[in-house]
């Protein structure tokens, strides 16, 4: 979840072609837009960048709302810079709003300071829908701390807006399991883990479980695509295996696209164009 592994994402950059960025402003919904650093709270750090495609609508425009890792405690919506072009190419008929949050210092801002910040973030997006002409059919995307949080948020909320689809790139699903069962037995994720959230299992048992996507799966849960590599250093693929298990349980389409020789995002650019692929086709079927 540590940035400069999560984010070896600019190895895609060579497969997507770029979407020029254009003027700023909402007024005119027939020409893209972007507008960056939009504050959505009063901290500084929460605040967005918007992409909002030309000829929008209320009716037609889908929202995808990003979310960048960084485990809770470090990471910035620039993380995501390099998928910019290709979501907007792969998906032109969404708004993109690419997220901030305030961190986690282990003294301050401590859990559920995030998931608090991505449902202010939702409910800005929401609140503006007919200002920047777009529909409530939203998609939450998200990478390692930003998958949590994008499924937390899913599964948890049905308001301001109840998202149509997930998409986790392994994302942790259960705090209390990230907590006790780090992979391979390393203690300093657990430590992460505890400065995240400002306490242990044992001595906030009821906050663990409260902040676990997993928690909240039910028969009324969206569609889920969980993406996750074989050998990922922070985060075990059981916890995209377990949110498959369950949403399958329930009844909920999902998919689970498992890489074998994957690591923490750092992977190469064909696997980057194959999960794009995949997220591509998913969403095409379940968000309508």
């Amino acid at each position: 979840m540590k940035r400069n592994i999560l984010w070896a994402f600019t190895f895609a950059v060579i497969f997507f072609s770029s979407c020029k960025k254009t003027d700023t402003g909402t007024g005119d919904a027939s020409a893209a837009q972007t507008i960056t650093n939009v504050s959505y709270g009063t901290d500084g750090a929460q605040k967005m960048d918007v992409y909002l495609p030309a000829n929008r609508s209320t009716a037609t425009t889908k929202v995808i709302v990003m979310i960048h890792g960084g485990g809770w405690t470090s990471g910035d919506k620039s993380d995501f810079a390099a998928f910019i072009d290709t979501i907007k190419r792969r998906f032109p008929d969404y708004a993109v709003f690419n997220i901030n949050y305030r961190l986690s210092t282990g003294t301050a801002n401590l859990f559920p300071t995030q998931e608090n910040d991505v449902k202010a973030a939702i409910q800005f997006i929401f609140d503006k829908g007919n200002e920047y002409k777009i529909s409530n059919k939203y998609v939450l995307i998200g990478a390692s701390a930003g998958a949590h949080l994008a499924m937390l948020q899913g599964y948890k909320y049905s308001t301001p807006v109840k998202a149509k689809a997930i998409v986790s790139f392994f994302g942790p699903s259960d705090m209390t399991e990230m907590y006790n069962n780090p992979v391979g037995g390393n203690p300093l994720l657990s430590l992460l883990v505890a400065q995240a959230m400002g306490a242990t299992p044992a001595t906030n048992a009821a906050l663990y479980t409260s902040s676990s996507p997993v928690t909240f799966i039910s028969s009324a849960s969206m569609p889920t695509i969980l993406i996750h590599g074989g050998i990922d250093p922070l985060v075990n693929a059981s916890h995209s295996v377990a949110v498959k298990n369950k949403l399958t349980t329930a009844g909920v389409a999902n998919q689970y696209v498992f890489y074998p020789t994957g690591g923490h995002g750092d992977w190469d650019a064909a696997t980057y164009a194959n999960a794009f692929n995949n997220i591509q086709a998913f969403l095409t079927a379940n968000v309508q």
